[in-house]
């Protein structure tokens, strides 16, 4: 066990093994890498405990410092965690699951007569109401959720920069979702804009379940620092627990001939195929390219049921995409967590880790187009480790069967796609060399060092 070998905390070891019957592979693994402080990217699968694997040596820092200091909680001091989510649904999900083991260790303590300290988190995004922004600044939290645009608008603020004085470890979540495009390109510059911020560098630590080639994500994660010889690369720690789970993956074609279609339309018979689909499994979780095609397949299917029903206030499946607000988004998250609901319909503002409970059933209309958004997003089904992922994917039209079928047999293999980070992206330069400059004054030879 890996807490034989690690000095925890015995109230966090304590609520950990009553919680747990054992570590996962990435605790096992990530654990002794981060407690030595060293720099590491962990790749797992979906429900693997990735994600705690990454905060409980951080939540046990702060128990540490709280119960050594008893000025802890009336200190504003500054932010000793800092969580980077690519989503803003994904950050109300951790903000939950930060609560349990922060919940569970003071229930613990005071089961046994132990007064311990009060550890704030708060999630800033975009949907943050302006007040809750202010009393960041009078208040820090212990833990901020965050995302990378957010992240940025904080570094452009005096006050804000203020806050990372004593930031000890950075965790980017889903860090395959950032890589490939121009937002990974941008937080990176925020990154190392937050490292002359820092009295000592932070410790980064690299969430994903589905990464190609893992060196290279390393690479982007760790960055480079500059030393007395020249710049060189931040090294990063690679712990890879990406065993793929069982996977149950079928084509279903809604019609016997995309040629011949009964009224020139396939959506009647794909609409009766996601209907019996969804009947025959206690959840599932429908997922479409387009977020147009969310509220227009749920509501097509909510007719459906309440005809055959017979109930006109009987619900099916609810729609959810990015569009939506954070407060909408989170009530279909805890209905179809709660089995109020049989099914939603989802862009990829469903794909990545949201804490939805277990799902029995992921169907994909049209081909995932990506044998990496595919595993991500069939891997939903059966969240626990060692439960069979189970998928269906319903092509819409005659040359969509070919790629499908070319996306199931890759994703039986688990042959995902090579990332291709973005390079010489001038325009990202040129807004952060802007906000940097605003910020402070800067020796033209130090910034470009920076960047």
């Amino acid at each position: 066990m890996v807490f034989d070998k690690l000095s925890f905390h015995p109230l966090v070891r304590s609520w950990f093994e009553d919680e747990f019957e054992s570590a996962s592979p990435p605790q096992e693994k990530g654990w002794p890498v981060i407690a030595a402080r060293k720099h590491s990217l962990i790749l797992a699968p979906t429900g693997s405990g990735k994600t705690l694997a990454a905060f409980l040596w951080s939540i046990d820092e702060l128990f540490r410092l709280g119960m050594d200091d008893p000025n802890f909680e009336a200190n504003p001091g500054g932010i000793h965690t800092l969580y980077v989510s690519p989503l803003k649904a994904l950050n109300n999900d951790i903000q939950r699951n930060l609560t349990q083991p922060l919940k569970g260790i003071l229930n613990k303590a005071e089961s046994q007569g132990l007064r311990t300290p009060e550890i704030r988190t708060m999630v800033r995004t975009g949907d943050t109401p302006q007040y809750l922004r202010q009393s960041m600044l009078k208040k820090p939290p212990h833990i901020l959720i965050t995302t990378p645009e957010s992240l940025f608008l904080i570094l452009n603020s005096e006050r804000g920069r203020q806050l990372f004085n004593q930031l000890r470890y950075i965790i980017l979540d889903e860090i395959h979702a950032i890589t490939t495009n121009k937002r990974g390109v941008h937080l990176s510059l925020s990154l190392e804009r937050l490292m002359p911020l820092c009295r000592e560098e932070p410790v980064r630590i690299g969430l994903s379940a589905t990464q190609k080639p893992l060196e290279r994500i390393a690479a982007f994660l760790g960055g480079f620092k500059q030393g007395d010889s020249g710049y060189r690369p931040r090294p990063v720690s690679i712990i890879d627990c990406g065993q793929r789970k069982k996977m149950d993956i079928q084509i279903i074609s809604p019609v016997p001939d995309f040629i011949d279609l009964p009224d020139a339309s396939v959506w009647p018979a794909v609409y009766s195929k996601l209907y019996h689909l969804i009947k025959e499994h206690r959840t599932t979780l429908v997922f479409v390219n387009m977020r147009a095609q969310t509220e227009k397949i749920a509501r097509k299917l909510n007719d459906i049921h309440k005809e055959k029903s017979g109930n006109p206030a009987a619900v099916l499946a609810h729609p959810h995409h990015g569009s939506m607000s954070r407060e909408m988004r989170f009530d279909v998250e805890e209905k179809l967590k709660k089995g109020k609901i049989p099914a939603v319909i989802a862009t990829a503002s469903l794909e990545l880790g949201i804490d939805i409970g277990s799902i029995d059933l992921v169907v994909h209309l049209e081909s995932p187009k990506s044998v990496s958004a595919g595993l991500q997003r069939v891997g939903r089904s059966g969240h626990l480790f060692k439960a069979t992922s189970k998928g269906r994917i319903i092509p819409l039209y005659l040359s969509d069967i070919d790629d499908a079928a070319a996306m199931m047999q890759l994703m039986k293999q688990g042959d995902i796609e090579e990332v291709d980070i973005p390079r010489n992206c001038l325009d990202v330069l040129a807004q952060q060399i802007v906000a940097e400059v605003a910020a402070r004054t800067w020796m033209r030879e130090s910034l470009f060092a920076l960047f």
